[in-house]
């Protein structure tokens, strides 16, 4: 198995290519960018690109994919049908619950709805188990739900606790952005999945969310060295926003 990371040096957004063996058969996971060094790596292993697999539709996770279809004219895009309904050059549906299969590459699909509603985590088998999890969960943090074709903070829970890190402790995490970790890392170390576990007492204090009056449930890390909010709204509802539109 074959797995390398190309990530952008503003977003800090992850393209994968997975491929089975030298002169096998290959995948993009996401086109953010920069994306030549995996086309050039394709290349060199004389490996056949037979899709690219979009976790979600947001800019910084497709803004190379046309330079991958000027290399490779007529591979397929496959995403969401969510997804696709505004996301252009994709060509057929990742479907939660199927095995997609590419040479000796098997994924298994989960719907990880929260950051977006049509949010796609692949399982890949092999000699260890990964899961590329988009912007679902990072190393230490989770995805916000502020983004374009978000959900709700409930949906974005339930797809870290009762999808996610449901896997076996070793499987390791291929995020949308920077790092890597293991499920097992993140249920013992991640901030926010520690409070969800009850392992850590949530916390309280006023605070301002765009102004707007909140209660601060946790200031966390994020994956660009910044912070992830969760916060709770005078009706009792919970968000998960950037921290730098909070105010304490």
């Amino acid at each position: 198995m074959i797995i390398e990371r190309s990530e952008h040096s503003d977003w800090y957004s992850n393209a994968w290519l997975v491929a089975d063996e030298a002169k096998g058969n290959a995948v993009l996971i996401d086109a953010g960018g920069p994306v030549q060094p995996l086309l050039d790596r394709i290349t060199e292993l004389g490996v056949t690109l037979d899709a690219v697999l979009l976790t979600h539709h947001h800019y910084d996770h497709i803004a190379e994919l046309t330079t991958v279809l000027e290399a490779h004219p007529g591979t397929p895009v496959l995403a969401h049908p969510i997804e696709r309904e505004v996301t252009e050059h994709t060509t057929g549906d990742l479907t939660p619950g199927e095995r997609l299969k590419f040479g000796n590459l098997e994924f298994d699909l989960l719907l990880t709805p929260g950051h977006t509603a049509g949010m796609v985590a692949l399982v890949l088998d092999g000699e260890t188990k990964e899961v590329f999890t988009g912007d679902t969960l990072f190393l230490g943090s989770v995805g916000g739900v502020r983004a374009p074709g978000h959900t709700t903070f409930e949906d974005l829970r339930a797809s870290v606790m009762d999808r996610l890190l449901t896997l076996p402790p070793e499987t390791i995490i291929r995020p949308g952005h920077s790092e890597s970790s293991t499920v097992a890392d993140e249920l013992e170390n991640n901030a926010f999945v520690r409070i969800w576990r009850g392992l850590d007492p949530e916390g309280s204090g006023s605070c301002k969310v765009n102004g707007e009056p909140a209660e601060l449930i946790l200031l966390g890390p994020d994956y660009d060295g910044g912070h992830k909010a969760w916060v709770r709204w005078p009706d009792g509802s919970d968000d998960l926003v950037p921290g730098s539109v909070v105010e304490r």
